[in-house]
């Protein structure tokens, strides 16, 4: 069973690479991107077979090491 993880910054925090990514695409003339917010992406290859399971097993994972709760959000999907 596969896991992904989005990790984002909460709403209201400063997200310093993200105005940067927004400023390089304005610089190579993309114009009308006012706002970028850049997260990260993290796969998990699971050896759990119950959905149920795997998705509280990642959930403490995302808790414990994966996301900074107190500045980033995070959104599981199991596929």
């Amino acid at each position: 069973m596969k896991a992904r993880v989005t990790v984002m910054l909460k709403t209201g925090v400063l997200d310093p690479q993200g105005e940067a990514v927004r400023h390089a695409l304005g610089s190579l003339g993309f114009q009308g991107v006012s706002g970028v917010r850049q997260g990260k992406v993290i796969e998990l290859d699971l050896t759990e077979t119950d959905r149920a399971t795997a998705e509280a097993a990642v959930k403490a994972m995302c808790d414990k090491l994966l996301a900074n709760t107190v500045i980033e959000s995070y959104r599981i999907e199991i596929l």
